[in-house]
């Protein structure tokens, strides 16, 4: 019993009258017309797979029943077998305790497993509940042989099974509802109630209530299903909401007033049997199958019709072996796509497609004759059992091949959806469907599916060439061309070329013919839109020159002005409309796309002929053009064209020189030019505003002086000259034109006051020689205060009296004995100088200053007299050497060195002193006059070196402290050892 499931082993070989279709791999390699390599390297598993379970039943199985995982089974007289599928190794086996000779009639469990009602052939019921172990007498059921159960799939739980519909071997449907919980002191049944809710009947007669179906619809809409031998009923109608707990008996009531729908089929076999498909756990079923005496009627289950649940219904009837005196039908279970047919010794599949029977498995003799054959709802999986035996079959795949059913039925959408996730299947598919489409003249939809197959491409086309159909052909085209990789080049290139000829074809066809207008306007939107594609746009733009071919060929100029702004190929679209004189049009592509070649290119034309609005352009331009780059378009009309070029080209050259503040030396001397020759009155004032300094100046001087000098501009040149501060040459000319201008132009070199001098004395010669107004040079005096009436009198003719110079040789000589008395007070104030100089000294001299014997040194806090100190006016004492370390790191590297070296010399000198050998003490007086000589002059020096570098001033108040401000605290290079050292 523990491998029930696990363990199991088939007694023999299946026996398979309509074998299935095996496929190896050896023995289907090839490649087929639609370009799929068809390679199985294993045999493909059967749909049906049948598997005997290792199972020995200890009695005779009379019953079987499973649902939800939950197996249940009756063996001999008086024992009930659960097995929990999830745990096989855990059997529970429980004795029933009837004494008598009543047999088990039917078992029914319900979808959740958990509720088994045992029907026995003494018109009896019990009930056992799976979570307990004690069968209990269901009492109000006593009298009534139960042939069906109709099972509340909404409310049924495991503690209870709501509102439930049982059908008698007497046409009578009751609802009742079981409870597992133990009832009150007055209560122990388990059943709350039962009553009798319809009846049924055939022919006058009551007759037996073979099965019942409850499904719940939309909008609380019940429908109810319950079939006899030879009759199909059905009960729509709705329970209030909230009200379901209160049953079904609404449902029989509302139906009570007119006939229940039926189907009768005229043929008894004394029995039959619905079943149902349901696709997912706890979800409505989808179909249906009836297994009666006239055949299978199955069909499909539509919840929106408003009186009948079934629709597409057929009926199957039975093959000629099937004989009701020797092997009447037993049991059927629906699938998803056929029914199974349990026959005495054997099983039937018959696919709901095409009623064929695609599957028949025959059983041994030894087996025994079949019992019963039950689907479970849960896993899907198909048990069958005899007195000795167990078997189950597993359904995989069952979808497989339905493709091909549907594919002959001409389903082709169906057909598609179930070979989704396998190619090759896709593949015949659609080609048929294509095939099927061609041969019904319906062109476009076959070329879209013919788009989609992988069969030759050339055939394809060829096929739609020889029916003549352009349309087809292009829509073919356009599919495949969409499913082509980007990496497939080659064929993009050829798809595109022969779309665009199409295309042109039946532009050039309905051009001609005014009556298909809008046709030719939508076709030409459609070609358009072929042309902007952007998926394509990298093949076209790499083939446009064949594009380009192909459109010229056809004299479709428009098309060609389109794709070249498609292909951003604005160059050729200008060209055009300048060819045709629309240089408007041109100027506006131009405007719209601002690309700065083109301006350069077209500029010269367009100038030519639309100036104005030329220049407008350009100045929308900005610094987006280089004035530069359209100087040749500007000097060509302005040599030879009209006034407006002329105006124009001044108007642009001023804008890039005022508002773009352009400093190119070559747009200034243009501009310059312009102004030289056609606008005279704005030259001056274009030099002026220019600047005065030739750092300033972004036009070329020489040039500017050549082309004022070429037109006569006298002032221009002056100021041209006092730019180039050649202020001779300035003043020369200027004494031509003004002699105040020639002043202006004299006082400029303030630095050079000979030069002043100099150009003053050639303005002076001038008012006297060739004015011969001694007035005005008289003023020239006054002018400039270089000028002495010496040095201008050599100008005057000699019969000039002196009555004109009176007054400018007597404020001559004032003039020098003021400077002469000047000159006095300077020097007493110097001597004055001198003497204070010289009692600062003196006093210097005698200055002293007094040191305390508990003085401490400014730096490093220790007494001062211990060491040689410095004393500082501002009353800091140092050490020698502490003044040393505080000043060394203020100084500068070259007085770091000087003040090394002087070290360097002390020591040594010091050394040498004292290394000298040392004379008695008798002659102290000779030593003494040595330690005078050049040696202590030396080392005297060097210590007044020394002084002179670290003792000039103090430290703290000097200068270096002044100047140390800006300096950190701690050296930079030192920082991170510093700071490392406070961690």
């Amino acid at each position: 019993m523990a491998s029930i499931l696990d363990e199991y082993e088939d007694s023999q070989n299946t026996r398979q009258s309509v074998p299935q279709h095996s496929r190896m791999a050896a023995a289907n390699i090839g490649i087929t017309h639609s370009g799929f390599v068809n390679v199985r390297l294993e045999e493909e598993k059967p749909i049906f797979n049948k598997q005997r379970i290792d199972f020995s039943p200890t009695d005779k199985i009379n019953h079987f029943a499973v649902c939800n995982n939950q197996l249940c089974m009756s063996l001999g007289k008086d024992t009930l077998l659960r097995i929990d599928l999830a745990k096989p190794d855990q059997p529970n086996q429980i004795e029933m305790g009837r004494k008598d000779d009543v047999k088990v009639h039917k078992l029914f469990l319900d979808p959740t497993g958990s509720h088994l009602l045992i029907s026995l052939s003494s018109s009896e019921c019990l009930y056992l509940n799976r979570n307990t172990q004690k069968v209990r007498s269901l009492s109000r059921w006593r009298g009534h042989l139960i042939e069906s159960v109709g099972w509340n799939k909404l409310l049924g739980m495991e503690t209870n099974t709501g509102p439930v519909l049982v059908g008698t071997s007497q046409g009578a449907i009751f609802e009742a509802e079981i409870s597992a919980t133990e009832g009150s002191l007055f209560n122990t049944n388990p059943d709350q109630y039962f009553r009798q809710v319809h009846s049924l009947e055939e022919d006058g007669r009551p007759a037996p209530v073979c099965c019942l179906e409850v499904e719940r619809g939309l909008e609380n809409k019940y429908f109810i299903i319950a079939t006899t031998r030879k009759r199909l009923f059905q009960f729509v109608g709705k329970v209030a909401e909230g009200s379901e707990q209160q049953g079904f008996s609404s449902i029989f009531t509302q139906n009570q007033d007119l006939l229940p729908s039926f189907q009768e089929f005229p043929v008894n076999m004394g029995y039959s049997e619905i079943t149902f498909y349901t696709s997912k756990l706890r979800s409505s079923p989808k179909a249906f199958a009836w297994m009666m005496g006239n055949g299978v009627l199955y069909g499909q289950l539509d919840y929106i019709r408003p009186d009948s649940l079934l629709s597409d219904v057929q009926v199957w009837e039975y093959t000629s072996d099937i004989d009701f005196s020797l092997n009447k039908p037993i049991s059927i279970v629906l699938t998803q796509f056929h029914f199974l047919l349990l026959l005495p010794d054997r099983v039937k599949a018959i696919c709901t497609l095409n009623g064929q029977v695609v599957y028949e498995d025959v059983f041994p003799d030894k087996f025994g004759t079949l019992k019963k054959m039950i689907k479970d709802p849960a896993g899907g999986l198909v048990w069958i059992y005899t007195e000795r035996a167990v078997f189950r079959y597993h359904i995989q795949r069952e979808a497989r091949d339905v493709w091909q059913m549907y594919m002959s039925m001409g389903k082709f959408d169906l057909a598609k959806e179930y070979c989704r996730d396998r190619p090759e299947c896709m593949d015949m598919v659609l080609a048929r469907e294509a095939e099927h489409c061609f041969q019904n003249k319906r062109y476009l939809e076959s070329a879209k599916c013919y788009a989609l197959t992988q069969n030759y491409f050339e055939e394809i086309a060829l096929k739609f060439i020889e029916a003549k159909q352009e349309d087809a052909l292009k829509e073919f085209l356009l599919k495949k061309l969409n499913n082509l990789k980007a990496s497939e080049r080659t064929q993009i290139t050829l798809l595109v070329t022969w779309l665009t000829e199409l295309y042109l074809n039946r532009l050039g066809q309905l051009e001609s013919n005014d009556s298909v207008a809008p046709v030719f306007q939508e076709t030409r939107g459609e070609f358009r839109q072929f042309l902007s594609s952007a998926k394509h746009k990298e093949c076209l733009f790499n083939n446009r020159t064949t594009i380009y071919d192909l459109l010229a060929s056809h004299g479709n100029v428009d098309d060609m002005v389109y794709f070249s702004v498609v292909m951003q190929d604005y160059e050729r679209v200008i060209s055009h409309h300048c060819q045709h004189d629309d240089y408007g049009a041109a100027l506006d592509v131009l405007s719209k796309h601002c690309d700065e070649k083109l301006f350069y290119k077209f500029s010269p034309v367009l100038m030519q002929h639309i100036p104005k609005k030329v220049v407008d352009a350009w100045i929308q331009m900005g610094k987006r053009l280089d004035p530069k780059k359209l100087i040749p378009a500007l000097m060509n009309y302005s040599q030879m064209g009209s006034t407006q070029q002329i105006k124009e080209t001044v108007r642009y050259m001023e804008f890039c020189v005022y508002q773009l503040t352009v400093t190119e030396e070559a747009i200034h001397n243009y501009l310059l030019s312009l102004y030289a020759k056609y606008k005279p009155e704005s030259l001056l004032w274009y030099l002026e505003q220019a600047g005065t300094h030739a750092s300033e100046i972004h036009y070329d001087l020489k040039y500017a002086l050549r082309l004022c000098a070429e037109h006569g501009y006298l002032q221009a040149c002056v100021l041209v000259y006092k730019i180039m501060e050649l202020y001779e040459e300035a003043v020369d000319l200027a004494l031509q034109v003004d002699v105040d201008l020639a002043k202006s132009c004299a006082d400029l070199p303030e630095d050079d006051e000979e030069l002043r001098k100099k150009l003053w004395l050639k303005i002076a010669r001038h008012v006297v020689q060739e004015e011969k107004d001694v007035k005005k040079a008289m003023n020239c005096l006054s002018s400039c205060n270089l000028l002495k009436i010496e040095d201008i009198l050599p100008f005057f003719p000699d019969f000039v009296t002196i009555d004109h110079f009176k007054e400018a040789i007597c404020g001559s000589l004032e003039e020098y004995n003021h400077h002469i008395e000047e000159l006095k007070q300077e020097m007493e104030e110097a001597t004055e100088s001198a003497k204070r100089i010289r009692e600062d000294i003196q006093e210097m001299r005698n200055k002293y200053g007094v040191v305390e014997s508990q003085e401490k040194c400014a730096a490093c806090d220790f007494p001062l007299l211990n060491r040689p100190f410095y004393l500082f006016l501002c009353g800091h004492m140092f050490h020698y050497d502490c003044l040393i370390q505080e000043v060394t790191p203020h100084l500068s590297a070259f007085k770091q060195n000087r003040l090394e070296e002087l070290q360097k010399k002390l020591a040594a000198t010091t050394q040498a002193s004292k290394s000298r050998h040392r004379p008695p003490p008798k002659e102290e007086g000779d030593t003494a006059s040595l330690g005078k000589g050049s040696a202590g002059t030396s080392r005297e020096t060097i210590k007044s070196d020394i002084d002179d570098v670290i003792a000039s001033e103090c430290v703290y108040c000097g200068e270096l402290m002044i100047k140390s401000i800006d300096k950190p605290f701690i050296d930079p290079q030192k920082f991170e050892d510093e700071k490392s050292s406070w961690l």
